[in-house]
């Protein structure tokens, strides 16, 4: 007998005849003839050299190795069923791009992205994040969030989260003071920075010793460390590098688990923040979006 690989394309025509009884029957459902049905289980088992099916007087019977294969094959079946099903509605979902910058995105957004998920399972949302949205080109995303001034984003834009910052740091930098540090405190620590290199302008540093009417001495900012993404700046202070502003809506969740603690008074801009874009799409998925969003708010 040869030990050539089998051809599986009788796998649905064998399936539907065992699961019918007749040879009629399958042949309906798979808009086949009869005598093609009947030729290809036959051709089946002179490849495999044993009989599958007995015909009876009406529709058919499995033989012993007949159920045995069919037990096999209707399991593998009915799984590519499934996942082809499943294929087809992935492509059928419709997508959106999202354009936001890195903090956003995943101190924000993406912790709650599951929500909209589970509310509508159709949409694909695409997460497009980069340093500076704002100064990027927008004309490919559906919906934008960006960081900025109400002039900056624009009629029509909605703030989602205006801007609030906050000294914090790792609970084990306050061991030795459980109490908030003063400003004048906080002049003479390793501080942590975002480094800033697009148009938007925020709170930082300077700007909160400042407004505080605090000197710093320039050799204590030898000691300071700086990243350019704010997730890091996030990271590097939980890892008990240093202070950092925390912005309020994003860091809040970390500093309610009590990964972080807020080591100082805060500072407001609400003229800044987030701001959700006006979408220039009318589809009506981008608007179930844009509602969701305002309503996270």
């Amino acid at each position: 007998m040869s030990d050539r690989p089998l051809d599986l394309g009788w796998m649905r025509i064998f399936t539907e005849v065992a699961r019918r009884g007749s040879l009629t029957a399958a042949a309906a459902s798979l808009r086949l003839t009869q005598p093609a049905v009947s030729y290809q289980i036959r051709r089946l088992e002179d490849d495999l050299g044993v009989v599958l099916i007995r015909r009876k007087h009406r529709g058919i019977e499995l033989t012993g190795e007949g159920q045995r294969l069919f037990d096999i094959v209707a399991r593998n079946v009915d799984a590519i069923d499934l996942l082809a099903r499943q294929l087809r509605r992935s492509d059928d979902r419709q997508t959106i791009r999202l354009h936001t910058d890195y903090a956003f995105s995943s101190l924000w957004l993406i912790p709650r992205m599951h929500g909209f998920r589970s509310l509508n399972p159709d949409i694909n949302i695409q997460i497009v994040a980069t340093q500076s949205p704002l100064g990027e080109s927008k004309h490919d995303s559906d919906v934008m969030i960006i960081f900025g001034t109400r002039e900056e984003a624009g009629e029509g834009a909605v703030m989602l989260l205006s801007e609030k910052v906050m000294p914090v740091c790792s609970p084990a930098l306050l061991v030795d003071a459980p109490s908030s540090h003063s400003i004048a405190e906080f002049s003479r620590r390793k501080l942590i920075h975002l480094e800033n290199s697009s148009q938007a302008q925020w709170l930082d540093w300077p700007a909160y010793f400042k407004q505080f009417n605090v000197p710093r001495d320039v050799e204590k900012e030898g000691s300071d460390i700086s990243f350019n993404n704010y997730t890091m700046v996030v990271q590097a202070t939980i890892g008990e590098q240093g202070f950092a502003l925390g912005w309020a809506g994003l860091v809040d969740p970390l500093v309610e688990a009590g990964v972080l603690v807020a080591a100082g008074p805060s500072l407001e801009a609400p003229d800044r923040g987030y701001w959700l874009m006006q979408s220039k799409s009318n589809d009506s998925a981008v608007g179930k979006l844009v509602e969701w969003l305002v309503s996270e708010r």
